[in-house]
């Protein structure tokens, strides 16, 4: 079984950073609207793509769906958005943090509180930030210290229960360049070799 390490793990966030950024600097900006990590398709280069765009909106020319968009809560959802016309760009970057949070940990959000609980993820992450709970055991050591505070002090921002306070996607896919950067300078340089990724059938499996 292969093992996501920290720098690919970045990697596979920087293409889908980069790909919601794409979608949202189009004219009009499109939203994603259903953003998850079954949703990043990930090929041998750890080159992320992120799939189903927006199709039912791409199929109706760009109309507002309304909230006939089988629209249904989920832990990936903004907060903020109760209905699919209530989506904004800041809604795929919390969608996104949801993601960020679920390569820190290497488990599936929904499995990280209580289904009762109503406690924020960025309350959660918050609350874990310094627990052994918190980054994936599998990681190792192959990572710096203040490269993963860094990942995960930007998985919090996208996370932040206000939208206008949640940075914008190109904003956080140069901070995760820069990240990735800088544990490049630091650590040992990716190995060869490595099979081909799923996101959802190898990042939740012990």
């Amino acid at each position: 079984m292969t093992r996501l390490e920290f720098k690919q793990r970045l990697a596979i966030a920087i293409g889908a950073a980069k790909g919601l950024n794409h979608l949202h600097s189009l004219m009009p900006p499109l939203i994603h609207k259903n953003f998850k990590t079954s949703n990043v398709l990930v090929d041998e280069n750890f080159i992320a793509k992120v799939a189903d765009a927006g199709l039912f909106r791409l199929l109706r020319g760009h109309e507002d769906v309304g909230s006939s968009h089988g629209f249904s809560s989920s832990v990936y959802q903004d907060p903020e958005a109760h209905s699919v016309a209530q989506f904004s760009e800041s809604s795929d970057v919390y969608s996104f943090g949801v993601f960020l949070l679920e390569l820190i940990t290497g488990r599936e959000a929904a499995s990280l509180q209580p289904p009762e609980s109503r406690e924020s993820l960025a309350h959660w992450l918050e609350a874990h930030f310094s627990s052994n709970e918190l980054i994936d055991p599998r990681l190792g050591g192959g990572f710096t210290t203040e490269g993963m505070k860094e990942f995960v002090g930007l998985a919090f921002q996208c996370l932040n229960p206000s939208s206008r306070r949640r940075p914008k996607m190109r904003l956080v896919a140069a901070e995760l360049d820069r990240i990735l950067e800088t544990e490049m300078s630091l650590t040992t340089i990716m190995g060869d070799g490595t099979a081909i990724i799923t996101l959802g059938s190898q990042l939740f499996t012990s």
